[in-house]
């Protein structure tokens, strides 16, 4: 009998708790599974969760939350053969929306039920993993203003990011990527992608593959984001990290050196980072259910 986890994150979602509980209850509770839920009251809370349920065998975990909350599990999970299938309940669920898993409880438990399994690329940054993004400019900063708000959703997104805009203060980058030399002047954006978006369909690398054994590279300088931004059809076509000044790469090996220490975006949450930032891929390091 296969044993499965769900781990619900109780401050996510619209309309309480329950409600996941009782669609996934509903769709996955058969004679086949042995299901459990819990509730993760802190990152270390969740953590501590799913380590002890990998040692008592568990074959599957199951995220309730947003993409922060996916971080933390996906991080103990990587390396096992504990798959990962991701509910989501959070403000933008960037890694639900790029395997377009529903955002309807109902609708998600379903398709991955009815899913596959297959192994993702991971992206670590001076050892701290990510499965969807990891930013150093203005959009990693961005980040700290959007906390802030009282709400979530693409409003304070982008309140947050005009914000931002006249609060960052760029600095120079020199990057190794692959045994080659870029040097970027003031980047305003500098995002490394493991999956196609920050969130709320807000793509940042609509080509990117979660399991091509590399990681992608979207810059735009500070003076180019006018020009960039002035081109409104790159933006529907998708094709905007295409346009001559953005500077689009595919890589496996990175080192990013900045003038100065400043916190960098991991999966939507800030953390402290040094001057030189490292970054690789760990190919097909992580199980995941993903809808047909």
């Amino acid at each position: 009998m296969k044993q499965v986890l769900v781990l619900i994150n109780p401050k996510s979602g619209v309309g309480g708790p329950y409600r996941f509980v009782a669609a996934i209850e509903k769709t996955w509770d058969t004679p086949e599974r042995d299901i459990s839920f819990q509730f993760s009251q802190s990152a270390e809370d969740g953590a501590g969760k799913a380590r002890r349920a990998i040692k008592r065998g568990v074959d599957t975990i199951l995220v309730v939350g947003g993409d922060g909350m996916v971080n933390t599990i996906g991080c103990e999970l990587v390396g096992t053969n504990v798959r990962l299938g991701v509910i989501p309940a959070g403000s933008g669920n960037g890694f639900a929306r790029h395997f377009g898993i529903p955002l309807h409880p109902a609708a998600a438990a379903e398709a991955l039920l009815n899913g596959y399994t297959a192994p993702i690329d991971v992206g670590r940054a001076n050892g701290r993993l990510f499965f969807v993004t990891c930013s150093m400019a203005w959009d990693g900063a961005l980040v700290e203003a959007f906390e802030k708000f009282p709400f979530r959703g693409i409003v304070p997104y982008v309140l947050a990011g005009a914000q931002q805009l006249f609060e960052y203060k760029p600095q120079p980058f020199e990057v190794d990527i692959d045994g080659e030399t870029l040097n970027f002047k003031h980047p305003l954006i500098f995002t490394v992608a493991n999956l196609s978006q920050f969130g709320s369909d807000v793509l940042v690398a609509p080509d990117a593959q979660a399991d091509s054994g590399d990681l992608e590279l979207v810059a735009i300088e500070t003076k180019d984001m006018p020009i960039v931004l002035s081109q409104v059809h790159r933006f529907i076509e998708k094709t905007f990290h295409l346009h001559p000044l953005v500077t689009n790469r595919h890589f496996k090996n990175m080192t990013v050196r900045r003038k100065n220490p400043s916190p960098i975006q991991i999966d939507g949450e800030l953390m402290k980072a040094d001057a030189e930032v490292r970054i690789e891929v760990l190919p097909s390091a992580l199980n995941v259910i993903i809808p047909n």
